[in-house]
């Protein structure tokens, strides 16, 4: 019911049309970070000709071209969006693309809340020339309010919580799903985001589900997680604190049912972004998740993830030392210093 395409089965060629940086286009970023050998080019004429890591410090090697034509000489058998527009429309522009792939023959992969396979004209192309049109936010039919049927299944389930939106939840899930199953774990991790899912193939947008039935969501990517695999990490969304998101948080939370949670933090932000909302304090943060989590199902938060991109490397240990003392919990930042940490906290704490 929630297993979608493949991508890393694929070529994909990334439209970043005059928007690719690290903060400017998230899901390029992700698709390099974690399909970087299935990422044959990135579009955006604006920095056309440079290198991929040039731009963003990773994906060293994938070039940066002008247009579609420049990105089918890599022989791409996908198009990825990889910018989110404006408003959520698709661009005059870029239909003319989209059109152009799919009459090259490439499968589309889309995160945006417009779905491509609802566009008349998009899908009768696709049928006329076999591709796939992949909505990855598009939700599955006839999902259920949440039963608690997450608390049976065998497997440990940790779910990824944070401070605020963008602080690493995503990432954090699958830095610690790669570390466990390096140590021999069976271990999967659960996507409740577009980018999550276009990486990782399978799973459920939770902010393109109706309210009532978004931990009934979250449920089910537990029960479809735990057939196979005695570790799952889900993947959180938003915050307790956010004014925006704080409903999709707690339905992850209450319909996932976890053992425990990771905490995920960007220690330089001090209020919640784009509001004037001071975040509470670490200890304060983590206490009102347990606290959220007990009447349902008790759970503690076992580790902490730090995202300290934007600190120098002894300014991010520091970070860490401070949040060890102030919390008592294991800390790191998962892209700089490994998961090392978090892993063996959950085989401790599960």
């Amino acid at each position: 019911m929630i297993k979608q395409l493949k991508p890393k089965s694929h070529k994909i060629a990334i439209l970043a049309e005059g928007s690719f940086g690290v903060l400017e286009s998230k899901t390029a970023t992700v698709l390099v970070r974690y399909l970087s050998d299935n990422v044959v080019a990135v579009i955006d004429s604006t920095k056309a000709d440079k290198d991929v890591g040039d731009v963003i410090g990773i994906g060293r090697g994938i070039p940066i071209v002008r247009n579609l034509a420049d990105a089918m000489q890599f022989q791409p058998t996908m198009l990825s969006i990889g910018i989110a527009p404006p408003g959520g429309e698709l661009p005059a522009a870029w239909r003319v693309i989209i059109r152009e792939a799919i009459c090259s023959g490439l499968h589309i992969m889309s995160g945006l809340h417009h779905f491509l396979s609802e566009n008349t004209e998009f899908s009768e192309l696709a049928a006329k020339h076999n591709v796939v049109l992949w909505d990855a936010r598009k939700p599955p039919d006839n999902l259920p309010v949440a039963t608690c049927k997450a608390a049976d299944v065998d497997a440990a389930v940790i779910l990824t919580v944070g401070s605020d939106c963008r602080v690493g939840k995503m990432l954090s899930g699958i830095e610690i799903t790669n570390a466990a199953r390096e140590r021999g774990l069976n271990a999967e991790f659960c996507p409740t985001g577009q980018n999550g899912i276009m990486v990782w193939g399978w799973g459920i947008a939770i902010d393109a589900v109706v309210s009532d039935f978004t931990a009934g969501a979250a449920e089910q990517i537990v029960l479809e997680g735990a057939k196979n695999h005695d570790l799952l990490i889900v993947e959180g969304q938003g915050s307790l604190v956010h004014p925006g998101y704080s409903g999709v948080t707690l339905s992850l939370l209450h319909g996932s049912m976890p053992d425990a949670m990771i905490f995920c933090h960007q220690p330089s932000r001090q209020e919640v972004a784009r509001y004037t909302v001071p975040l509470p304090s670490l200890p304060e943060m983590i206490t009102q998740y347990e606290m959220l989590a007990a009447p349902i199902k008790p759970a503690k938060v076992i580790g902490l993830a730090l995202n300290c991109f934007d600190l120098t490397e002894k300014e991010a240990q520091d970070a860490i030392a401070t949040a060890e003392d102030e919390t008592g919990l294991p800390a790191t930042d998962v892209v700089r210093f490994g998961s090392e940490k978090l892993v063996v906290a959950i085989q401790k704490g599960c």
